[in-house]
C-alpha cells in the first residue's frame, strides 16, 4: 500500500453519491476538498467521524471546504446513513475500491487476529489546483474533525 503524499496530484474520479448521482472530483474546482476514507457506513466509529464532520460544515464552509466521504458500501446503504445521522455532506460508493486503491488506502488490515484486504481510516485536504495539500493519517475518529480545523486555522 503506497499512500499518496502532501504534493502528489489527486487522482481524478467518478462515484455515485447517497442520491445514485454522479459526482466527480473535478465538479468542485476552485474549492478546496476534504476526501475522507471510511470503511463502513453505520458503524460506531464511521458515525462518529461523519457526525463530527456534520457538526462543524459551517466552519468547514468558511475555510472554502467541501467533504467527500468515501467507503466500499454499495449506493443503497448510504442515504440511510445520510438519513439516520442528517449528514450534510456527500457520500461516495466506491464498491470496487479503485478510488481507495488509487489513494493507496485499500490494504492488508488486522481485526482480531484475522487479516483482511480493507480500507485504512486516511484523509486528504486537496487544494483548488487538484494537488493533495495534506494528508491526515493519525487521529481517533471523534477527533478527526477537530484535528482537520486545527490543520485549516494554522
Amino acid at each position: 500500500m503506497k499512500t499518496l503524499q502532501a504534493g502528489d496530484p489527486a487522482p481524478q474520479f467518478t462515484l455515485s453519491d447517497q442520491h445514485d448521482k454522479t459526482v466527480s472530483l473535478s465538479d468542485f474546482a476552485q474549492k478546496k476538498v476534504l476526501v475522507y476514507f471510511y470503511p463502513k457506513a453505520m458503524t460506531p466509529g464511521c458515525t462518529t467521524q461523519a457526525q463530527g464532520l456534520r457538526d462543524v460544515k459551517e466552519d468547514l464552509d468558511a475555510h472554502n471546504v467541501v467533504v467527500l466521504g468515501i467507503s466500499p458500501d454499495p449506493v443503497k446503504r448510504l442515504p440511510k446513513f445520510a438519513e439516520k445521522e442528517q449528514l450534510n455532506f456527500t457520500l461516495l460508493s466506491d464498491e470496487d475500491h479503485a478510488v481507495a486503491e488509487a489513494f493507496g488506502v485499500w490494504g492488508l488490515k488486522k481485526f482480531m487476529g484475522k487479516e483482511y484486504d480493507g480500507i485504512h481510516r486516511i484523509s486528504f485536504l486537496i487544494d483548488e489546483q487538484g494537488q493533495i495539500e495534506h494528508v491526515f493519517n493519525k487521529f481517533k475518529t471523534k477527533e478527526h474533525h477537530q484535528v482537520v480545523l486545527d490543520y485549516l486555522n494554522q
